[in-house]
This record gives structure tokens, sequence and C-alpha cells, in this order.
């Protein structure tokens, strides 16, 4: 009998604690960390696939190829972006869960799969873009940027951010492969950073299109793809809260679908941050799956026994203690 399955996505953000100081010495600490939460569900019986987010990390190459085009270097796409970090991010988390299986006294394979995720060529999001992508700049610097042909928009209080088309996964290509290894016991990291976006031309050959896909929604489709238990959305925050950062403040233990629906139609999540994990949380409790739980890397643990985080699970309204 093969153990619960969970898919543990991991934002792109939580490798990146301090913004101000993102060095590569300080994400390889943010990812043990996070590996070493990992390793503890393993070890507590879990069958773990691994996805993650890399927003920040395809800033910081679209800038050095801005910076590189002076010296007459050729830009990078953004499918081949998507393709690095999965590569750079993937050793980062294959390395730190080896060590930390290791020391609890495992000793499983982690492989990381280049994974490519079909969207439509139709998609609306290609005539409207919204995912933010890169580094902040003040609103003059992206006015700036604008004339430069990028799209920009505010991004939840944070600053002015480009912002590039974010269409809806509908498969994953590399899912046969996946599940392949996922069965033969070992842990899988895909379709890291939402996966590298592919369309099927009219003559039926995979394109790579200039987008990104959303890391959760992406995470939900290989959850409910894969018949897990659980998808596990690690972020910034331990719990859900509506009014988010007001003083009527109030934190979420646990909601059923139609609570969460209602929140999303009251307003109450970001555009750029939460919205599209509680999107995603829905995405995958409403086509079958049994939970999906939104926690900070620090309370993985501590959420799988439901002491932290927040539950989205299937039903209408329950009461609320």
């Amino acid at each position: 009998m093969i153990e619960k399955l969970a898919i543990v996505a991991i934002g792109g953000n939580s490798l990146i604690e301090d913004p101000k100081d993102p060095g590569i010495a300080r994400q390889w600490d943010a990812a043990r960390k996070t590996c070493r939460q990992i390793a503890d569900m393993i070890a507590a019986g879990w069958h773990v696939v691994v996805t993650h987010g890399n927003g920040p990390q395809v800033g910081y190459i679209l800038r050095r190829g801005e910076i590189a085009a002076k010296e007459g270097i050729h830009d990078v796409p953004l499918d081949l972006i998507v393709a690095d970090t999965q590569g750079s991010i993937g050793y980062m988390l294959q390395q730190g869960l080896d060590n930390s299986l290791r020391r609890l006294g495992m000793n499983r394979t982690c492989a990381t799969i280049i994974t490519q995720v079909r969207v439509d060529a139709d998609d609306p999001a290609f005539q409207n873009p919204t995912k933010p992508v890169g580094s902040f700049f003040t609103e003059e610097e992206a006015r700036k940027f604008e004339q430069d042909g990028w799209h920009v928009m505010e991004d939840a209080g944070r600053g002015w951010r480009r912002v590039v088309a974010s269409p809806r996964p509908k498969s994953i290509i590399e899912i046969n492969a996946i599940q392949a290894l996922m069965l033969s016991g070992y842990i899988v990291i895909a379709c890291g950073g939402g996966g590298i976006p592919v369309i099927r031309n009219e003559v039926g050959s995979m394109r790579g299109v200039y987008a990104v896909i959303d890391k959760d929604l992406a995470s939900a489709l290989l959850a409910q793809t894969l018949r897990a238990d659980l998808l596990l959305i690690s972020t910034g925050v331990e719990k859900v809260a509506l009014n988010f950062g007001k003083p009527n403040q109030q934190m979420l233990d646990k909601i059923t679908l139609q609570e969460a629906r209602q929140y999303i139609a009251e307003g109450h999540f970001a555009k750029g941050s939460m919205l599209p994990k509680i999107e995603a949380a829905i995405d995958f409790v409403q086509n079958g799956g049994p939970k999906a739980i939104i926690t900070n890397p620090d309370n993985l643990l501590r959420a799988l026994r439901g002491e932290a985080g927040t539950e989205i699970i299937p039903g209408d309204t329950h009461d609320h203690h």
C-alpha cells in the first residue's frame, strides 16, 4: 500500500526570506530549512512530490539579461528562464532533501524533472497580463519600463513590478514520468515555477510561449492528476486571514469550499499573493482532493497535525467555534 501522497508547493519567496539580502548563501539557508521540514514529513510516512515557485529568481535572471544586453549578450526568453530555475532550484532542493533525510537515517533518491505544462494558445490571459515577475520598482521606474513595451502594475502595496500573461495550466506533459518515479519511491521535484508554458500549434508541435503559469494552480493540477491526499501550499504566513493587516483581521483555521468562494467574492485576498493560493486549494478540493492546507515553512508538520495553518475542505458552511 502506498502511503498518503502530499504535493508540497514551496513559494519562490520562501527561498528568499529577506528581499534586501537575496544572495545565494541566504537562498541555501532557506532551502535547507524547508527541506528539513519536508524530510520530517517523509519520515512521518508521507509520500511527497515537491513543487516550487520561482518569481524572484526569474526576476534576477531578467534583470541580469537587461544588464548583459548593454554588452551585446542575447536575451533569455521566459520559457528558458523557467527551465533554468527548475534546474537551479531543483538542484538546491535535491541536495537539501538528501542531506536532511540522511540525518534522519533515510536514504532516498531525490530527482528533479524539467516539466513542461500545456496551456491554451487562445487563453484570454494572453490579452491581459497580470502575473508579477521580477524586482520591485518605484512607479517612476516602472513607467519608464512601460515605454520599453513592458506591462507593469502595482503589486499588493509592495511596489511596482513587471507583469506577464499567466494562462491556466491544462495538462502536465511529463506526468507519466513523474508518476512512475513517485510510485518507485523516489522523491520528485516537478512543475517548478508552474512548469515551462508550452502550447501545441496547429500541426501539433509543442512550442514554448512568453508567459508564466501560476505555480499554485499547476500544483493543484498535479495533485489532482496524481490523486494526492493533500495539497500543502507553503507561503509567507502561518494562516490565511480575512481583512489582512486591518484592525479586524481574523485568522482562519478551517474553511469549506463554499466559504472560500464567498471570501473571494468579498475581496479578502490580494491578487498577486493569497488569491492564487486560495484558488488552487479550491481547484484541488473541488475536483476530488480531500483537503488543502496553506501555512508557512516553519509550520508544515504542525499543520499536518491540525495545529497550524488554514485547511480548505469540501462542503458548504460549517459552524465556527
